[in-house]
């Protein structure tokens, strides 16, 4: 027998144990524009945006226009736009798994053949809010700097034809013109992505290309600009076949497109949307006047932790966070990040307790159910989520030697093997740049770590370049889990 497709017409048939919604999502109508459609946005913004219309018809006026701006979402704009933009969502752990029907997608444009279709949707007058989750080599910013490249090639582009935008950056600066030349005032341009003052970082961005576009449109934006910072939080891997044949063999129903995510989601946002917002508060959003204290520590103990156990993991020959978070090798690595290094640089947040959150951190990277790979988390993941609190430590004359060590082991991944010879996918953007000195890193660490694109003002930092470099010979000698064992004694690399 083969199982239903997803579709609005099978929507009244759905196989037992998966929610359909209460609201009719042939009804939903555009109020916002998402650029990158992919899993992590339809597992949290989506969800939290589905959920509204769930309690009512005035969220049904906040249906989102998924965009993909990447020849590769391709297959996955074709898939859903032939489910009439529907999707499973399965929320996951050891204890359970529920499974529902999302409806807040209104559409979907693949800009294969230019943005022009994605600016249009925009002009539209009830779309109030444009978001993007499109990972830091999205935003075409230098690492060190975290400011616009404005010699990366898209946005040479963008710079010559600001009409006919490529990069996101560049969609976001064109769609503001349009509005200023149209008389209109401008959207809230909504980052959820995990960098640092998110929304502050998409400004500079928009200012420094609109500047060099045209000085007076520069100027409209500062003015009247809306980039509220966020702080999102959902574990959410990429799909793989096997999820889609878990579930249409446990559920009866057959998606070409759906999400895996744990149960666990947290969205904090500043409230600063000139042109009107959805109540997300109704289904959990935190509203702040300061979404700060909320993102450092996201990013200094989530984030840095992710990132330092799946690059260890990986060496080692473990292909999912879970199979590295058990580990009793590299398990201390993580609390050690948290309670020495990391955890210091992070304030105290009123209604926060800390040393619960490490704990629960610890947790959710256990949930095996997730299947996260170390790879995903290597190749989304950005490397400044080590690098920041790592020059936080040594700014305050406070030794980080396991950041220091996690720094050399996402370095000798550059190379593309593990501690096996197993050949690794080098996806990374900056990781693939740095390929072709990674072969020599052990031998000679001041090839890579004197590369300031990557490491900004640190690579000027004898003790940044001989902590790492010390460590990345000592990986080079005797492998990643002898190095990791040196390190969980105390002792320092030489």
């Amino acid at each position: 027998m083969i199982s239903p497709r997803l579709s609005h017409a099978t929507l009244g048939a759905l196989p037992r144990g998966i929610d359909a919604p209460s609201f009719v999502p042939a009804r939903v109508r555009p109020g916002i524009v998402h650029l990158g459609l992919g899993g992590f946005h339809r597992a949290h913004m989506a969800r939290y945006t589905h959920d509204l219309m769930q309690r009512g018809e005035d969220g049904a006026r906040w249906g989102i226009v998924g965009v993909g701006l990447r020849p590769a979402d391709g297959r996955l704009i074709a898939a859903l736009a032939e489910q009439d933009c529907l999707y499973t969502l399965i929320e996951r752990d050891e204890r359970q798994a529920r499974a529902g029907i999302m409806g807040a997608l209104a559409g979907v444009i693949h800009a294969e053949n230019g943005t022009l279709d994605v600016l249009h949707a925009i002009d539209r007058p009830e779309i109030a809010i444009v978001s993007l989750t499109v990972t830091q080599a999205g935003y075409c910013i230098d690492n060190g700097t975290k400011r616009l490249n404005v010699e990366h090639p898209e946005i040479v582009h963008d710079i010559a034809h600001p009409a006919h935008p490529r990069s996101a950056v560049g969609v976001l600066t064109a769609a503001l013109a349009r509005r200023r030349a149209a008389g209109r005032p401008p959207f809230a341009a909504l980052s959820c992505d995990n960098i640092q003052h998110n929304g502050t970082v998409l400004r500079e961005a928009v200012l420094e290309l609109a500047t060099r576009q045209d000085p007076v449109l520069a100027e409209w934006i500062e003015e009247n600009g809306a980039f509220p910072c966020t702080m999102v939080d959902r574990i959410t891997p990429v799909t793989t076949p096997a999820d889609r044949t878990w579930l249409e063999e446990t559920y009866g129903l057959r998606d070409a497109c759906p999400v895996f995510c744990e149960p666990f989601t947290q969205w904090v946002i500043e409230d600063i949307f000139p042109a009107g917002r959805p109540a997300w508060e109704a289904v959990g959003v935190q509203w702040v006047e300061d979404v700060r204290p909320y993102e450092f520590i996201k990013l200094r103990l989530l984030n840095a932790t992710h990132l330092a156990i799946s690059a260890t993991g990986q060496l080692m020959g473990l292909d999912y966070v879970h199979q590295a978070v058990r580990d009793v090798r590299i398990r201390p690595l993580a609390q050690i990040l948290m309670a020495r290094e990391t955890g210091p640089t992070v304030p105290p947040v009123p209604g926060v307790d800390l040393d619960e959150y490490k704990r629960d951190v610890v947790c959710r990277f256990a949930n095996p159910t997730i299947a996260d790979t170390t790879e995903r988390v290597n190749t989304d993941a950005s490397l400044n989520y080590l690098l920041d609190p790592l020059r936080d430590c040594m700014d305050a004359g406070r030794p980080a030697p396991a950041l220091s060590f996690a720094v050399a082991a996402w370095i000798r991944r550059c190379a593309g093997r593990d501690d096996t010879g197993r050949t690794l996918p080098v996806s990374n953007p900056t990781a693939a740049a740095l390929g072709r000195y990674a072969s020599q890193t052990g031998r000679h660490p001041d090839l890579i770590l004197s590369h300031r694109e990557t490491f900004g003002d640190l690579s000027d930092r004898p003790t940044f370049r001989n902590e790492v470099g010390c460590w990345l010979r000592r990986m080079e000698l005797e492998g990643t889990a002898a190095g990791l064992s040196a390190l969980l004694r105390g002792s320092r690399p030489e």
